[in-house]
């Protein structure tokens, strides 16, 4: 027992624990975004994340890995999908413990990334095409560009353009995860369109702050694994769990911050928003900067993605729940940062501009390619199956005309879930008692 035990190394153990974290982060977004819908949108919004959870779970496994993180590279630009299809060749004698253990973290990564664009399309996406999108997305969007910053292709060290530049730092997906999303999240909103109401409608706030606060407990819960888990050494481990405590928690100050000078009170939307965009800013920085400029890119993270939110009423985008917002620009604002406060490589320390053009190339080629693809992609499914339920079931709730259930049972009604009676006693149902008001 012993012997077999010292085969599992401390690493081994936490990369488990921290995929574990990651994967909890989902269903936390399912309460994140859930609360901020109107209580006829609720499921539909949770489902979203969980549906994620299904689809590109299974898919990681058949092509994802292999096509993101294979050996086989085409051109730079993904790996040979079919090398290890369905993990095939890496299994029996095969089987390396850190490689599947990374299979499984990288997929809790992916997970996510796709999750989080649903919350720009809150209260109006058919269900059906999200379930079709996700997995597509995430062959032609995702996949390639995780590939090119850590799959070794196309911003790699060796590849077409990473060459010519300083190593690109995007320790746990500044680029390949939020900016991404959040890129897809604003080019889905202008193919489908604005809800009925969009900034006159006073019912399209959030129906449930509580659950928004939860769901944002368990991010930053989570978001610890997310940022840590892939930590080389126990000194880096911690630098990096400092940092996701610090940056969050001033980003949170300076929201709150803006919102009392700006609207004359704070908001627990807002706390609940300024601690994910700053979990959002340092997600790429959290390994390279120290824990002061982790606070000073957390005050400045917080104030922006405080403003940048009312964008979308200027601009007249849709971005339901903030998703461009928060994780689009709190994502650039981490990502370019580093080339200014990044240990040793940094403006700020000496480093020169090389850091600053090398993020600003890497998080411009991910913009350009994602806002392409997913027009594409979008697009194909808005004109062949439909992307936008109908105007009848926008009116009574997409969580009844999609799923047949709603999250609130109201006064007796029966709107709970859908109620099939069983075929042996359907005829001997008891009709419901008539009220007063009723006669």
């Amino acid at each position: 027992m012993l012997e077999r035990a010292s085969l599992f190394s401390a690493d081994q153990a936490w990369k488990i624990v921290a995929a574990s974290l990651v994967l909890l982060m989902t269903p936390a977004l399912a309460f994140f975004y859930g609360g901020m819908t109107r209580a006829k949108a609720t499921l539909n919004m949770m489902m979203m994340s969980f549906v994620s959870v299904g689809i590109i779970g299974s898919v990681w496994v058949l092509w994802g890995y292999p096509m993101a993180f294979g050996n086989q590279d085409i051109g730079g630009l993904f790996a040979n999908p079919f090398e290890n299809f369905g993990m095939y060749g890496m299994l029996g004698d095969n089987l390396d413990a850190d490689t599947i253990i990374d299979v499984g973290f990288q997929a809790t990564f992916a997970i996510i990334t796709v999750a989080l664009i649903s919350g720009a399309i809150a209260d109006r996406a058919r269900f059906g095409a999200w379930a079709i999108f996700a997995p597509v997305w995430l062959t032609v969007v995702y996949i390639p560009v995780a590939h090119w910053v850590w799959g070794g292709g196309l911003l790699g060290e060796d590849g077409l353009i990473g060459k010519h530049l300083v190593p690109t730092i995007d320790w746990a997906g500044g680029t390949v995860v939020h900016i991404n999303a959040g890129v897809a999240a604003l080019v889905l909103a202008l193919i489908i369109g604005k809800r009925q109401g969009f900034g006159t409608d006073p019912r399209q706030r959030p129906h449930n702050i509580p659950f928004v606060m939860l769901g944002a407990a368990v991010l930053w819960f989570g978001w610890f694994g997310f940022n840590a888990g892939a930590a080389g050494t126990a000194a880096e481990a911690g630098l990096i769990w400092v940092n996701t405590l610090v940056c969050p928690a001033a980003a949170m100050c300076g929201w709150l911050l803006l919102e009392r000078i700006r609207d004359k009170h704070s908001t627990s939307l807002g706390a609940a928003s300024g601690i994910v965009a700053g979990l959002v800013a340092i997600t790429p920085a959290c390994a390279n900067i120290t824990p002061v400029g982790s606070l000073g890119l957390g005050l400045v993270t917080g104030v922006l993605s405080a403003l940048a939110v009312g964008l979308k009423y200027k601009f007249g985008y849709d971005d339901s729940l903030d998703v461009v917002g928060v994780h689009l620009v709190s994502g650039l604002v981490g990502t370019l940062a580093l080339g200014f406060i990044a240990v040793d490589t940094g403006l700020f320390y000496g480093g020169g501009l090389e850091q600053l053009w090398s993020q600003f190339v890497a998080a411009l080629v991910s913009i350009v390619w994602c806002a392409i693809a997913t027009f594409v992609v979008g697009i194909v499914i808005h004109k062949t199956m439909g992307f936008r339920i109908s105007p009848q079931q926008e009116v009574s709730g997409v969580d009844l005309g999609s799923h047949a259930e709603t999250a609130y049972e109201f006064g007796g009604l029966g709107t709970g879930s859908r109620f099939v009676p069983h075929p042996a006693t359907s005829g001997h149902i008891a009709k419901p008692a008539v009220t007063t008001e009723e006669k």
